[in-house]
């Protein structure tokens, strides 16, 4: 993968906007948009977006089960199923 080939300016999004979009949708890979050489915007397909969120979902989930873990605030696994059966049977 050579990103150069995925950093493009902004005139040539304005003058070729079908072929960005061909191209993410193809590749799957963001396109980096510039404007007087500075980085402003990213493309990204919606695939690769939802699948993006999700990982970010789940990795802030590891990271607040660390932080319980490190403040003591956790359940043994006895007392979770404890717990759950306690639910079931007041259903």
């Amino acid at each position: 993968m050579n990103i150069t080939n995925d950093i493009k300016p902004i005139t040539y999004l304005k003058s070729r906007a079908a072929d960005v979009l061909k191209q993410i949708n193809e590749t799957h890979r963001p396109v980096i948009i510039t404007q007087n050489g500075e980085p402003k915007a990213v493309l990204q397909d919606p695939e690769s977006y939802e699948n993006m969120r999700n990982a970010i979902g789940i990795l802030k989930l590891l990271s607040q089960g660390e932080d319980d873990i490190k403040a003591g605030n956790t359940n043994s696994q006895e007392e979770v199923f404890a717990n759950i059966e306690k639910k079931l049977k007041e259903k």
